[in-house]
């Protein structure tokens, strides 16, 4: 280095240290100047006086002004800073930072002044500040300690994509994740080290989470700690709160406007805050439709609180605990048949309703339709099914006895005479494009239990193909248990061939849809001409081998999960899932390109760590900008081993004497995230009778659940399987709980 160069170079330190002095200097004074105008207000002085005694104070206590300062100011504020500091250290080092967040522009600003005052002294590498969006999407408000590349890749968090921050706004509390590599969820920045998630509430809504990160893993952190953290998002709070006050008379007007326009009974809900906590929910307005539970007019429930009025909606799961849910996440929630006990005469009673809850702004919207008024909908549900020539069936699910009107046989192209077809058969009537759709359908009804609906193609006996929707409503007794099946079948083909002239009118009217379409419709063709629903089972050197592949409900959203079985030169078997971050053509090509890379890799003959290597390799560096998460396994028939790693994944599922139990985690980061990457590789023997399972999150993903849950339930439904390979898998399918609608890939193997 010359001369000149090491002499700019210096100056350029020597300012930059400057400037970073003068910012914590200027925190330091404005600790100082509201401590003097506390004693200003306190001792009735003026401010040189104020000065005087704070310099004559702070010589007594042998505290340097800012000490002082901070603990004048803890006194008097008495706030959540002040409940969580335990040392005059961290006085200082809360209130400066609290200083630099109060002068911060934005929340940009915000998060580097977090990071820099309060953060790095507890040794945190980075911060980011979410906001949280009315459809509860995240969205990347402030971060520091992250690249400027990096956190144009996090911009935008959709509500299915679990993320610590996620986790944090959906279970309403702090996660703490000891390291990230090993919980399995992806975020910003590197995905190791420790992780911390706060939600940033005021006035009971979550507006935002604070989520922190170290470079390395995370020892338990002591209570302070823990409660400083909550503080520090509660500010947090307060800024992405701003420009949100005054607007909430307007929200509340607003959603009266619509609660009055809404065809059944509707509450309009305030919260009425205790020292900043939602204790009840004031109920503002309800709508000339509304039905009192307890027979009580309107002016009777109308401007009381929500306890006050129902009570017995205090239970825990019950209705207010949902109203509060929706409140502080956006999240929306449905339910039919929920059950709502009310007091009548000091005796309680509880009738069936159809709830509706959203979040406008700061206000709730309750809608529910009692069990009467069901009734009565559904009379006029007959009378339009007669008026429309829809079919309508019965199904005793305990008897088994199936009853058609005669519409329906007319529908399904059968004599009156015929036997009616009952549910658990629609597969065999309908096209086997449609059989995923079908098999989904069948699932919510008859295991989850809640009413469902889809469409598909119907196959006639006189070679016939009616387009035709399906829609079932499950009857259960008082016990919870599934009696009848009820519903209609609907005719759409004049539906759906208008539908499809529009479309060819609109793709030439728009040539941007088209293409949209088109890219689609690609993805779509391209998995399932790669990766067939249901191909025939494999039995090869004593293993039995089964795969499925349950695309996305929606074509929109067609992914890039992927999965392999294939027998190589050397006799021994690949196995392999794959799943690629995002949607679209850009992933199934995504998926295209690792899936025939790994198949080529592994001839060579090298192990499943060493092919992960490979892989993210051809992720990182000759893709654009593919990530996945992946487990290659591969088995030797000779000794039964299987030696497997993975990249991020889910740990596999093994059942072996009627208990089933996960693999451990063998380390390993995502496909494509850094340049180099290193994977462990685990191995175990197959026993006979053996059933071990690959799955992507599509198997297991739950709204209201952790992953750790979902992996429980999934563990415990796979040992209630039992049978051949393919009965098993099947059971898993139309039993699992997932209802993200994302896609599926499953490979199992059972050793003879």
């Amino acid at each position: 280095m010359t001369e000149p160069v090491r002499r700019l170079a210096a100056t350029v330190q020597r300012l930059r240290d400057e400037v970073q002095e003068a910012h914590a200097s200027a925190d330091g004074r404005a600790l100082i100047e509201l401590a003097k105008g506390i004693l200003v207000e306190r001792l009735r002085c003026s401010p040189v006086q104020a000065a005087q005694q704070l310099d004559g104070l702070a010589e007594q206590a042998g505290l340097s002004l800012i000490e002082l300062a901070a603990d004048i100011i803890n006194d008097v504020a008495a706030d959540r800073l002040t409940e969580t500091a335990s040392s005059t250290t961290d006085n200082v080092r809360l209130r400066k930072a609290e200083s630099g967040m109060l002068a911060a522009s934005d929340v940009q600003a915000v998060a580097q002044s977090l990071l820099e005052q309060a953060l790095v002294p507890l040794g945190a590498a980075s911060v980011a500040v979410w906001a949280v969006d009315s459809d509860s999407s995240l969205a990347l408000a402030g971060f520091a300690g992250f690249t400027p590349h990096e956190a144009s890749r996090w911009r935008y968090v959709p509500p299915a994509v679990a993320t610590p921050a996620r986790q944090a706004l959906a279970d309403r509390r702090t996660v703490w994740l000891e390291d990230l590599s090993r919980a399995g969820l992806p975020s910003i920045g590197p995905l190791a080290g420790g992780r911390v998630a706060a939600p940033a509430v005021i006035g009971g809504v979550i507006a935002g989470v604070l989520e922190i990160g170290w470079a390395h893993p995370l020892e338990p952190q002591p209570v302070a700690v823990r409660r400083q953290i909550d503080a520090l998002a509660e500010l947090c709070a307060h800024t992405l709160h701003e420009g949100s006050v005054g607007r909430v008379d307007e929200d509340v007007a607003r959603l009266s406007d619509l609660a009055d326009g809404v065809l059944d009974p509707a509450l309009v809900l305030i919260p009425q805050l205790d020292q900043g906590r939602v204790a009840d929910f004031r109920i503002h307005h309800v709508n000339e439709r509304f039905v009192d539970p307890a027979g009580r007019p309107r002016g009777e429930v109308d401007k009381t609180l929500l306890l006050e009025a129902y009570p017995m909606v205090a239970d825990q799961g019950g209705l207010f605990e949902k109203v509060e849910h929706v409140h502080a996440t956006g999240e929306a929630f449905r339910a039919g048949d929920m059950p709502i006990t009310t007091l009548v005469a000091d005796v309680p009673v509880t009738v069936t309703a159809d709830v509706s809850i959203s979040r406008f702004g700061d206000a709730v919207l309750l809608i529910w339709r009692l069990q009467d008024e069901t009734t009565r909908l559904t009379s006029l549900l007959q009378h339009a099914q007669r008026l429309g020539r829809i079919g309508g069936f019965d199904e005793n699910v305990l008897t088994g006895e199936v009853t058609w009107n005669s519409q329906l046989f007319e529908l399904h192209g059968l004599p009156p005479g015929a036997s009616p077809v009952p549910l658990d058969q629609l597969g065999t009537q309908a096209h086997p494009d449609d059989a995923p759709a079908i098999s989904r359908f069948l699932r919510a009804v008859l295991h989850h239990r809640r009413s469902a609906s889809t469409a598909f193609r119907l196959q006639r006996p006189d070679g016939i193909a009616r387009h035709v929707r399906v829609i079932a409503e499950p009857v259960l007794d008082a016990d919870n248990n599934l009696l009848h099946v009820r519903g209609a079948y609907q005719d759409i083909s004049a539906q759906h061939w208008t539908e499809v002239a529009l479309a060819v009118t609109r793709d030439q009217l728009a040539q941007t849809e088209q293409h949209a379409a088109e890219r689609d419709r690609l993805a779509l063709q391209l998995q399932r001409a790669i990766m067939p629903s249901r191909p025939d089972p494999i039995d090869t050197f004593g293993l039995d081998i089964a795969v499925r592949y349950l695309p996305a409900e929606s074509g929109a959203l067609v992914g890039g999960d992927w999965y392999d079985a294939v027998v190589l030169p050397s006799k021994k078997i690949l196995l392999s899932v794959g799943d690629i971050a995002g949607h679209g053509i850009e992933a199934a090509t995504g998926m295209v390109v690792l899936r025939n890379a790994l198949r080529g890799l592994a001839t060579t003959g090298a192990g499943p760590a060493k092919l992960l290597g490979w892989l993210n390799l051809v992720a990182h560096h000759l893709t654009d900008s593919v990530m996945a998460t992946a487990i290659c396994g591969l088995y030797d028939p000779e000794t039964r081993t299987l030696r497997w790693a993975r990249a991020g994944h889910l740990p596999p599922l093994l059942v072996r004497d009627g208990k089933a139990r996960l693999l451990p985690l063998a380390r390993g980061s995502m496909l494509g995230v850094v340049a180099e990457a290193e994977y462990e590789e685990l191995q175990f023997d197959l026993a006979p009778a053996d059933m071990l399972m690959l799955y992507t999150d599509g198997l297991i993903e739950r709204r209201d659940r952790n992953v750790d849950e979902a992996l429980e339930e999934l563990r415990a439904l796979a040992e209630t399987t039992q049978g051949p390979l393919e009965q098993r898998l099947d059971l898993l399918v139309r039993f699992s709980n997932a209802d993200t609608d994302d896609d599926t890939c499953i490979v199992a193997v059972q050793l003879s």
